[in-house]
C-alpha cells in the first residue's frame, strides 16, 4: 500500500498515513493533533530493482 505524507495547514504538524488508493481518493485526511485540514506533501522515493547493474 502507498504511503502518503501530509502537513496540517492550521498547526504545521507533519504525519504519515498508509492507505490504499481508493481510501486516499474517498477520504480527506485531517490532522491527528488538532483536527485541521491536511495537505499532501511531495515526498522523495527510491526505486529498488532486483537487477544488478
Amino acid at each position: 500500500m502507498p504511503t502518503y505524507e501530509f502537513v496540517c495547514v492550521k498547526c504545521g504538524e507533519e504525519f504519515v498515513r498508509i492507505m490504499s488508493i481508493s481510501e486516499y481518493e474517498s477520504n480527506k485526511p485531517v490532522c491527528p493533533k488538532c483536527g485541521g485540514e491536511a495537505r499532501q506533501q511531495i515526498s522523495e522515493f527510491i526505486a529498488k530493482t532486483s537487477r544488478k547493474s
